[in-house]
């Protein structure tokens, strides 16, 4: 069961970062009337993969990315998209202070009940792991009863020997088509995938269909140290 929050709060570093284990509960949440705001950092203009065959150059790839997102967010049903301007793939050069400052902004402003993010220490990209921190910081700074939950996604390989299986489970198969769309959206970077994922849902296969029909979170331990 997808609980009704007062607002969701999403902050992630990319384009896609949303589409593949969050669309679905994105598009429940705004299907339940939840407001969301979706703070994507960069526009993803170091990705690797421009299309195949390819619809981007490195010069036109952060306009395609841009596009892409809007697309995706339409599909969800997402209509506050704040696109933040940092350059992919250095967000973990960036002042920590200032990171820590820029959420704790978004927080004030949106008042959410929930916040979605990666889990510091178990996200892989340096740009994951950076987002992750600063929204941690943040929220810990916060009286522990003003606090919003957080919801941190995370797949390490070592996350769940550390971690334990995720303790949040949403059940999205009534938004797996908004899925779908928000994961076709971002064509640049998801063709080879999607042409995959087509073919087994063809098939009937049941593993593709568990992993669009069900979005696995951590709520954050809040007695951890990842510094």
């Amino acid at each position: 069961m997808i609980e009704k929050e007062r607002h969701v709060l999403i902050i992630l570093p990319h384009p896609d970062d949303e589409a593949f284990g969050i669309s679905g509960s994105i598009a429940a949440y705004r299907k339940m009337g939840v407001p969301v705001t979706y703070a994507c950092l960069t526009l993803g203009e170091m990705g690797r993969n421009i299309g195949n065959p390819p619809v981007a150059t490195r010069e036109t790839l952060p306009e395609i990315r841009k596009m892409e997102l809007i697309k995706s967010c339409e599909a969800m049903g997402l209509e506050d998209l704040r696109m933040l301007g940092f350059r992919d793939k250095t967000l973990e050069f960036e002042d920590d202070e200032d990171m820590v400052q820029l959420v704790e902004e978004l927080i004030e402003e949106t008042n959410p009940s929930l916040v979605i993010s990666f889990y510091p220490g178990y996200s892989v990209h340096p740009d994951h792991e950076a987002t992750a921190r600063a929204v941690v910081r943040a929220i810990r700074r916060m009286e522990v009863e003003e606090r919003p939950k957080l919801y941190a996604v995370a797949f390490a390989n070592n996350t769940e020997a550390e971690l334990g299986t995720p303790d949040i489970i949403h059940d999205v198969e009534a938004t797996i088509e908004n899925k779908l769309n928000s994961l076709r959206a971002h064509l640049s970077q998801t063709v080879w995938m999607m042409k995959e994922t087509e073919a087994k849902l063809a098939q009937n296969d049941p593993e593709i269909k568990k992993w669009l029909r069900y979005e696995r979170f951590f709520s954050y331990k809040w007695d951890q140290d990842f510094e």
